[in-house]
């Protein structure tokens, strides 16, 4: 059974006697983050195999909290602002050269409006991971300048954890996540978030027309054909019920301009327009519009796929919205590993059953779903555009 730190009492006095003598906080306050710091310290200490081995439990426990305490006390020294930019700055050092798709050159403002987007998001798996292994409460948030800098000294650690890999390799955990959102960004969204960074789209549609979210954002503005704009009550309801989701969907990712800019674009107003109420510029403009794509392509093909298709009445038992033919094409591009994975779709199983079942993992279940629905995507578009009229006329 390994050994568990015996100082922990004494520890806590140190960090407690430091923070009362080195910050403003109330005794309360220091009390409870010096208790937080505390446990977690012995919780390392209890579970390292190097420290269980090392012999000095007690030195590596003291030299554990001095570490934690002055990063606490840097943080707090800063406050919250100069606090955050340098959180900010630090993390984004490190991410820097991961933060580009394969095989795409991105200029360094591209880069720095993408990290800006996945640090967003790494904030909130932080703030989760920190409620978790400080057992506090899902809705707690960081209020005071001490809890603050307690959380951006966790964030700063959080990201920092080396994971192990295969063959006795090693990442920090936010080089991974780095790697895997930038992979996962799709290619079209890489290019046009350059062009928009350089403000290479001055005053353009482009993104709000691009094909791939075209049919969603003409039934979702009332103004598509009777093909793909549903007319009864219930696709109504549904209707209401995909916006009332996405903007919900976008809030939870802090997405509010994102959630802002949508409902503008629903009522049809004019780009210039857009900007004044929103108070940004054309330039932030394109790149919001660049990020509002990708959720929303996210939205539609992942996040709630089968409202959605249900909606443009193209999903699994309308064969996708598909024509015969198209069905029939799609089919033969998708092979036989995507076959298989719409008929284990049509049988309504999990992801993680049909990731059992071809002895895969769930996220890649998932990335090959979006594929196929992507695919799907295009075929129904390239139908509406008249691409394939000649054979119906």
């Amino acid at each position: 059974m390994r050994e568990i730190c015996q100082s922990v009492e004494t520890i806590f006095q140190l960090l407690l006697d430091e923070l009362k003598k080195s910050t403003s906080a109330s005794e309360q306050n220091c009390r409870d983050v010096a208790g937080r710091l505390a446990a977690e310290v012995n919780r390392i200490c209890t579970e390292s195999q190097r420290i269980q081995a090392s012999g000095d439990i007690e030195g590596s426990a003291v030299s554990l909290a001095q570490h934690r305490l002055q990063q606490c006390l840097d943080y707090y020294s800063l406050g919250s602002g100069p606090g955050r930019v340098e959180l900010h700055s630090t993390l984004s050092a490190i991410v820097y050269r991961y933060m580009t798709p394969p095989h795409v050159q991105s200029s360094y403002q591209a880069r720095v409006e993408l990290i800006k987007d996945f640090l967003q998001g790494f904030y909130l798996e932080a703030l989760k991971a920190f409620r978790r292994e400080m057992q506090m409460p899902v809705t707690y948030s960081p209020r005071t300048r001490l809890e603050l800098a307690e959380y951006m000294a966790f964030v700063e650690r959080f990201g920092k954890r080396r994971i192990p890999l295969s063959r006795n390799r090693s990442q920090q955990l936010i080089i991974l996540r780095a790697q895997t959102f930038s992979q996962q960004q799709p290619k079209e969204t890489s290019v046009d978030m350059e062009q928009a960074a350089d403000g290479g789209a001055t005053d353009s549609d482009q993104t709000w027309n691009d094909s791939s979210v075209y049919s969603v954002r003409e039934a979702m503005a009332g103004q598509g054909s009777a093909a793909i704009r549903p007319q009864s009550d219930e696709s109504e309801s549904l209707r209401d019920n995909v916006i009332e989701e996405l903007v919900a969907y976008l809030k939870e990712r802090n997405q509010q301009k994102c959630a802002d800019y949508f409902v503008l674009r629903l009522q049809d107003l004019p780009t210039n327009e857009i900007e004044s109420i929103l108070g940004i510029t054309p330039r932030e403009r394109d790149y919001l519009q660049q990020r509002f794509k990708y959720h929303l392509l996210r939205f539609a093909m992942s996040h709630r796929w089968e409202l959605v298709h249900q909606w443009l009445e193209a999903d699994l038992d309308r064969n996708l919205g598909l024509l015969p033919s198209e069905w029939q094409a799609f089919g033969e591009q998708i092979g036989p590993e995507g076959q298989r994975l719409l008929k284990l779709k049509q049988q309504g199983l999990s992801d993680s059953a049909i990731a059992q079942t071809l002895s895969s993992t769930v996220a890649q279940v998932q990335k090959r779903w979006f594929n196929l629905l992507q695919l799907a995507w295009e075929l129904r578009n390239r139908s509406d555009s008249g691409e394939g009229a000649s054979s119906d006329e």
